[in-house]
């Protein structure tokens, strides 16, 4: 049986990489999908609390965060689209759209 400590291991290593990927990279695509991930990891720390308390309230809230990040995921890369479509880059530094 697979104990809380693997599975918190598990979501930091992930968090972790993610935070690396927004903190280093400068792609709009990996910066989401890092963001992605550190919500995944959160996700996940949050269901292996909650299946060692043996409580459901988390899992369930799990399950509406991810239907909130799919619908996040789907506004995020259109307005990735967008950008690239006025840019032609998706770099973040040569992206200044938005100010004055």
């Amino acid at each position: 049986m697979i104990s809380v400590n693997e599975f918190l291991i598990l979501s930091i290593a992930l968090f972790s990489i993610g935070v690396i990927g927004v903190l280093v990279r400068r792609n709009a695509l990996i910066i989401f999908m890092s963001i992605e991930l550190m919500l995944n990891s959160v996700n996940l720390s949050l269901i292996a609390f909650s299946s060692y308390l043996g409580k459901y309230e988390g899992q369930i809230f799990v399950f509406f965060i991810m239907a909130v990040a799919a619908a996040e995921a789907a506004v995020g890369l259109a307005i990735i689209i967008a950008l690239y479509r006025n840019k032609d880059t998706v770099n973040i530094d040569e992206i200044n759209i938005l100010k004055w």
